[in-house]
């Protein structure tokens, strides 16, 4: 995600202009001068520093070392300084030079945010008891984030941070359902400002750690042109299918947003040229934008990136981010072929067809040429594969001093290949649209572009490196191909000149440099933000109270609470960026969700709970009215943004259902899963429900769907997603035996697997609660010992046990058991037969709409002919 998230003005009651979300993705100002020398060099000092902090050479030196709250404050005064220098206090004025006043607020800021590292020792020696100056620099600091934050990013966000500031000074005031004790100045002040409670939390801890090398590595990527080399790709793959302009222009913003994690940055780069692609091959400007807006925010779904909001999650969820990937990417594929899907659909009702290919192979030919690409890669796979690690094995430390030169040597070998082909030229989205580039020669000459793609997935994947160190090592290898590509190129070719290729190379490196720290800004500020209303709930106690309050409301229906929690995410997203609207949804609500879940017998994992939010957050990017990247999409398709909007939520609703289904069946998170078998079915029966679902929310499949065939195939995707729902009825999944039962039970499970226990007692505010917990148990002797060894220490009790003693720190203790409690009864799985043989009869009955409306489809092209 990129500071693009901000909310931008409409001047003159019009959609702004592409220019405008241009100079918004650079930083808003455009200066001459002193001031342009200063935004320039500051970005530039940034992006040093970050790159300073992730790389291993402060240990190795012992120079420059800083511990993560100094980071993260001077991370904070990078961004606020930026913040009132780059960005004018009233929108469309001062918009070419900075005011000394600015000058002057930027600099407070940035005193405020490095407060913390020019005064770490002193704020340590007396923690919670600020003397006048830390008040004085705290309070100050809060005042000038909120500005920084409104200049940014609008005032959505500076409105919701307020009133939770508000919120923590006015408890004894407020309605009683939500009021607490207050907190004083002081307390706000040492809470938010002078601690990692607040401001400088996990949020902006992710900022400073993550999320910045992420987008310096898109940043890189871009400048060195890898982004029209997945646009060319993706034309080259795609432009002859029915719709292929469209459909390439789902797979390359799919790709961008891989590399970008932003929305509206994926709209105002990659729609440039594809949504006037669209329009010249017959979509309508309303559909093209649609698209464009569809697939862009689907980027923000896609792994390995993701945005901002998949490094936090790790903080929050408490699982690696290789995790996050596994549970995130098979909701994000089927999205995307849904969206392709859909695609083809509005292609075949406008009567389109593919555009011209230089050479057309034969069918024998394509699938010749998919099974050797398929049957290559996976033997290159393997090869590097088992070849690193053995290599690795053998020589061990001494393996990166082979393994370094015979990656420079792969670099090396590509470009040259990349050499023996022209290079790709930027679309002209005027130029009549007539043939398409051959697939081979437009794939070969960037092939190096994703050796920076792979070295990051191998660090995240294989070697298991934090992300901050596996995107450290992407960045500095996408670094090196900046800066070495061009002279290469000139080298292979015998066009001399080399230097001057270098020197290029130089200032585009500075150049993309500048670019990702500006691109930051946003985020930086976002998060610092959000964490103000992170500290207020650890200040308040509203989360308990939310639980209460949001409890009362849904009347303890889960389904009720999701779409609550959804609609919240929606709202929220319209105003604010989507690093914050999760930040603040999932802190709030996605403990509520888990709690409520747990009380009406469902364990819900938290990570469904997160990635439920993090989906509506980024839906609200293009609903209407406030969807910005409809916005973005119709200034350059000339379309009514507001329908633009509404057309992409349409296609969207696809990926609007996916949160709602993961949560009831968390197999599509892959959890849960049994072996191989297991896995190709839930992808085959998820792939098929979503194209079912696409099909029926478009009206559209072979011919126009009736309203009763639309009915059906609504009917066919749900049983396809939740085949539970309906086997449930017949086979219950699960039957409560007596919590006497208890040890029984316990000697049967396997080692690590987990016992779902009902339990009931007294919580700490004297209420009387029942609710399911999943209870993980290590290996053991015996029942007892494995209870034990989980925390727990139980004895019968009539037909249920009572808890007599909880481990400190134990399992037991995080789930909140406590002494005293009764295990009520204890849930064991049934025998019972595969639910997935719900499938069969909608299968069965899939086949008979496909028969009966190919059969339509007949007479009505036999009745066109007649006719």
């Amino acid at each position: 995600m990129t500071s693009t998230d901000q909310k931008a003005g409409q001047p003159n009651g019009k959609g702004p202009d592409v220019d405008k979300f241009l100079q918004t993705e650079s930083g808003g100002r455009a200066t001459a001068g002193p001031a342009a020398v200063v935004l320039f060099i500051v970005p530039l000092l940034w992006s040093l520093f970050q790159l300073w902090i992730a790389s291993p050479l402060p240990y190795m030196l012992e120079v420059g070392v800083f511990n993560s709250t100094e980071a993260r404050s001077i991370h904070l005064a990078f961004a606020s300084f930026l913040a009132f220098a780059a960005f004018p206090m009233i929108r469309g004025r001062h918009a070419n030079h900075v005011p000394v006043y600015d000058w002057v607020l930027a600099l407070a800021a940035a005193f405020a945010a490095s407060y913390l590292y020019f005064f770490y020792e002193e704020l340590a020696t007396r923690p919670g008891a600020p003397v006048t100056q830390d008040l004085i620099v705290a309070l100050g600091g809060l005042v000038l984030l909120l500005e920084a934050t409104r200049r940014a990013l609008g005032l959505p966000l500076t409105i919701v941070a307020g009133v939770f500031i508000i919120y923590s000074l006015a408890g004894p005031w407020m309605p009683d359902v939500i009021s607490h004790k207050g907190a004083s100045l002081s307390k706000l002040a040492s809470h938010q400002w002078l601690g990692t409670e607040g401001v400088f939390g996990v949020a902006l801890g992710v900022s400073t750690s993550f999320v910045f090398l992420f987008v310096l590595f898109g940043a890189l990527l871009e400048k060195a042109g890898a982004g029209n080399y997945f646009i060319k790709v993706a034309y080259a793959l795609l432009g002859h299918m029915r719709g292929g302009p469209a459909k390439a222009a789902v797979v390359s913003s799919g790709l961008s947003g891989i590399i970008s994690g932003s929305s509206i940055a994926n709209v105002v780069t990659t729609g440039t040229f594809t949504i006037p692609l669209m329009k010249r091959v017959g979509f309508p400007a309303t559909k093209a934008g649609a698209v464009e807006v569809a697939a862009s925010t689907n980027g923000q779904l896609t792994p390995p990136v993701m945005g901002a909001a998949a490094f936090l999650m790790v903080e929050y969820v408490g699982i690696s981010y290789l995790e996050v990937i596994k549970h995130a990417i098979l909701p994000a594929m089927i999205s995307y072929v849904a969206l392709i899907y859909i695609v083809h659909l509005e292609a075949c009702k406008l009567g389109m067809k593919g555009v011209e290919r230089l050479n057309r192979p034969t069918l024998a030919q394509r699938l010749l040429t998919w099974v050797v690409l398929l049957l290559g890669l996976c033997i290159l796979t393997l090869v590097v594969y088992y070849g690193v690690g053995w290599i690795k094995g053998a020589l061990g430390e001494a393996a990166l001093w082979i393994l370094g030169p015979a990656l420079l040597a792969i670099y090396v070998g590509l470009v040259w290949y990349a050499t023996r082909f022209p290079d790709l030229e930027e679309d002209d989205p005027e130029q009549a649209m007539g043939e398409l580039p051959e697939t081979g020669p437009t794939v070969k000459t960037g092939l190096y572009f994703l050796l920076p793609v792979v070295v990051l997935i191998w660090c995240l994947t294989v070697e298991r490196f934090s992300p901050q160190l596996s995107a450290y090592w992407a960045t500095v290898l996408m670094i090196f191909i900046l800066l070495t590509h061009k002279s290469l190129k000139a080298l292979f070719r015998g066009e001399g000149d080399q230097g001057g290729r270098l020197s290029s190379g130089v200032v585009d490196l500075v150049h993309a440099l500048v670019t990702g720290a500006r691109n930051m800004v946003g985020i930086g500020v976002a998060t610092a933000a959000a964490g103000i209303v992170v500290g207020t709930v650890t200040l308040t106690g509203i989360g308990l109270v939310m639980t209460q309050f949001v409890e009362f409301i849904s009347g303890g229906n889960l389904l009720l609470m999701l779409i609550f929690t959804a609609l919240i995410s929606l709202i929220l997203g319209m105003g604010l960026p989507t690093t914050a609207n999760y930040i603040v949804v999932s802190t709030l609500m996605a403990p509520v969700v888990v709690t409520l879940g747990a009380q009406n017998g469902l364990i819900v994992p938290l990570i469904a709970v997160h990635l439920f939010v993090f989906y509506f957050g980024i839906l609200a990017d293009d609903t209407p009215p406030v969807g910005l990247a409809a916005y973005a999409a119709a200034a350059i398709s000339g379309a009514d943004p507001i329908r633009t909007g509404i057309q992409g939520f349409t296609y969207d609703i696809r990926t609007a259902i996916l949160p709602f289904m993961f949560i009831f069946n968390t197999q599509l998170l892959l959890i849960g899963l049994s072996g191989w078998f297991d896995l190709l079915v839930t992808i085959f029966s998820a792939v098929t429900a979503m194209l079912v679902f696409s099909a029926a929310t478009q009206g559209y499949w072979f011919t126009r769907t009736r309203w009763w065939e639309t009915a059906l195939l609504l009917l066919i995707a749900f049983s396809m997603f939740r085949p539970g729902f309906w086997w449930d009825r017949v086979y219950p999944p699960t039957e409560e035996r007596p919590g006497s039962e208890l040890f029984q039970h316990v000697e049967n499970i396997p080692a690590q697997d987990p016992v779902i226990v009902k339990a009931s007692g007294t919580n700490f505010d004297g209420q009387e609660i029942s609710t399911y917990l999943r209870l993980p148990l290590p290996e053991g002797d015996s029942a007892q010992q494995r209870l034990s060894a989980a925390g727990l220490d139980v004895s019968p009790s009539g037909e249920a046990m009572t808890v007599n003693f909880v481990t400190f720190g134990s399992v037991a203790q995080e789930l909140g058991i406590e002494f005293g409690w009764t295990i009520d009864a204890v849930q064991v799985k049934t025998d019972r037969p595969p639910k997935e043989l719900v499938f069969i009869p909608a299968l069965i009955l899939l086949g008979l709409l496909a028969f009966g409306q190919l059969r339509r489809r007949s007479r009505e092209v036999s009745a066109q002919g007649f006719a």
